[in-house]
């Protein structure tokens, strides 16, 4: 019997930039109990101000008053711990996981980088880390479980739970195809714009960055294929209609991290699938082209 209260769960949002404020925000609109976890003037502004989204359907959200914290000042022991932080800072990620997360607790990490919940799993053993995918097109304004089904129901509620939140939410049988469908394009997007520092108007045309864009989708695609997932959809096809769908001007935030001279997301959406390549021995040269070009520039 399915005895999770639907009503009750308590959140824990690890991360609140464009993914976490979305996610946490939807949730606390509706009365939910979340805590986000955040630093510096962000964590300032939502303590004095609450917490604002924009949003372009309902227009603006706004919760004046959030539980906000830095994460060495929580200690409570989450339900629900959504890790929405950059790649690089996943070690911060399973250092608080593994500090306050319990038997019941479900570990959900919201990256752009394919497999990360894989990763977090090895390193929180007795814990449940699920793979997570969301499709969230936004910025910060200013400052599966697998074959343990123990938790499945808690996971189910949680489905509940984000829908009534407007947050469109599928709990999936199948993680790793979903997770890798999002990630043929986040990848292969990062990957040729920083490459050639171009803005999202250079896909829309024939020429070297649109063919290296599908290039790389294929290469994703290859690799899947190679670890026993079938796609549900022509990759290709999809990924181009999202980009020849976004506004002129637009960049990826790998590419601004790049551009402000701090730490990016390049070792994950990028060396990641050269590693994952060798692994399964699928051939991926412009993935490999495209690493060692980040070598040489001191991106890892």
């Amino acid at each position: 019997m399915d005895t999770t209260n639907t009503q009750n769960l308590k959140f824990a949002i690890f991360g609140v930039g464009g993914t976490g404020g979305v996610i946490g925000g939807y949730l606390a609109s509706v009365n939910n109990d979340v805590t986000f976890l955040a630093r510096g003037e962000h964590l300032a502004a939502m303590q004095e101000k609450g917490l604002t989204i924009h949003t372009n359907h309902r227009g603006d959200i706004h919760i004046p008053t959030v539980k906000a914290l830095n994460a060495a000042d929580y200690h409570e022991t989450p339900d629900v711990l959504f890790v929405c932080v950059k790649y690089y800072s996943l070690e911060a990620a399973i250092a608080l996981a593994s500090r306050v997360a319990g038997p019941d607790t479900l570990i959900i990490p919201i990256l752009n980088v394919f497999g990360t919940g894989a990763v977090m799993q090895e390193k929180l053993a007795g814990l449940t880390v699920l793979d997570g995918c969301i499709y969230v097109f936004a910025k910060r304004g200013g400052p599966g479980i697998g074959e343990d089904r123990r938790l499945a129901a808690k996971a189910e509620a949680l489905e509940k739970i984000m829908r009534a939140a407007d947050i469109h939410a599928h709990f999936t049988d199948d993680i790793q195809r979903d997770a890798l469908t999002k990630f043929s394009f986040v990848s292969p997007m990062g990957a040729a714009g920083l490459y050639f520092n171009v803005t999202s108007e250079a896909f829309h045309v024939p020429g070297e960055v649109r063919e290296t864009f599908i290039g790389l989708i294929k290469e994703v695609e290859a690799l899947g294929h190679a670890m026993g997932i079938t796609f549900d959809r022509d990759l290709v096809a999809t990924d181009l209609r999202l980009m020849d769908a976004f506004a002129p001007g637009l960049t990826t935030s790998m590419q601004r991290d790049v551009e402000d001279g701090g730490p990016s997301e390049f070792a994950g959406l990028v060396s990641r699938i050269v590693t994952l390549g060798q692994k399964y021995h699928v051939p991926v040269p412009l993935y490999t082209r495209i690493d060692a070009w980040g070598k040489e520039h001191d991106l890892i």
